[in-house]
């Protein structure tokens, strides 16, 4: 991600733009006998450039403190265990967990050759994003499992739970059966039991309402993470997910539909 971003940076002009800058400065002062701070400095006397040089000082020793401070408190520096940034990580990382599940699930009922490469595509994506947002715990100092039930980052200040984004509309739902998209056990169970055409179409149905609360949960994390690279994750999940599901649903009415009662 630090290489994606330096691109993106000299793609935007950046680092160009102020380069640009420096430069002309240099230029123009070289022209004209010094820049215009070397030109004032020279027309100062001896006191006022003694009142000068303590002002720099004094704002040399103020940032050198405000960065101890910085350093001190490193919760001003990372998220907190309760913040949207761990939130997401943590119960992206438990709902990308049951997508890989359902993917090896479908990978050991079907034939079908077109299904089985999406399932792997699912299977090997989620996974590597799991351990990204495992790598982003450690590096915040946090445990993996929080002390908040699942889902409470979303709802805090976001004027809805889990529950309320919930494709299946279960407005009980508790632990992690509150996020968006869960496939419940009973359903879970129903997979495991099927086979053939009966486990692809219940797949593809399960993995598109999996998918929906996928985006749902990227969505707030979007606008409301504190971290840039939470935020450009969340937005890629948005963007990869959301073109998923269309593919998912072509591929469920290929075959016939969703199944009777999910």
């Amino acid at each position: 991600m630090t290489d994606r971003d330096t691109v993106d940076g000299a793609a935007d002009g950046t680092t160009g733009g102020e380069s640009d800058g420096t430069a002309g400065g240099t230029t123009g002062d070289g022209a004209h006998g010094g820049s215009a701070l070397t030109r004032t400095w020279r027309a100062l006397d001896g006191s006022a450039r003694a009142v000068v040089g303590l002002a720099l000082a004094l704002t040399l020793v103020a940032g050198t403190a405000l960065g101890a401070v910085l350093v001190a408190r490193p919760d001003r520096a990372v998220p907190g265990d309760a913040s949207v940034d761990a939130g997401f990580a943590r119960d992206m990382q438990a709902h990308h967990a049951q997508a890989v599940e359902l993917s090896v699930l479908l990978r050991d009922r079907s034939d079908d050759p077109v299904l089985r490469a999406v399932a792997l595509d699912v299977l090997t994506a989620q996974q590597q994003q799991i351990g990204q947002f495992v790598a982003w715990l450690r590096m915040w100092g946090l445990p993996v499992a929080g002390a908040r039930p699942p889902m409470a980052w979303m709802a805090d200040g976001h004027g809805h739970g889990g529950a309320a984004a919930t494709p299946a509309g279960d407005p009980a739902a508790t632990g992690l059966a509150a996020m968006p998209g869960w496939v419940t056990p009973e359903r879970m169970a129903a997979l495991e039991a099927s086979d053939g055409a009966d486990a692809e179409r219940l797949w593809l149905a399960l993995m598109v309402d999996h998918h929906v609360g996928g985006v749902a949960m990227a969505q707030a994390a979007a606008e409301r993470a504190g971290e840039p690279e939470v935020r450009r994750l969340a937005r890629g999940i948005i963007t990869a997910q959301s073109r998923e599901v269309q593919v998912l649903q072509e591929l469920l009415a290929q075959r016939g539909g969703r199944p009777a009662g999910v």
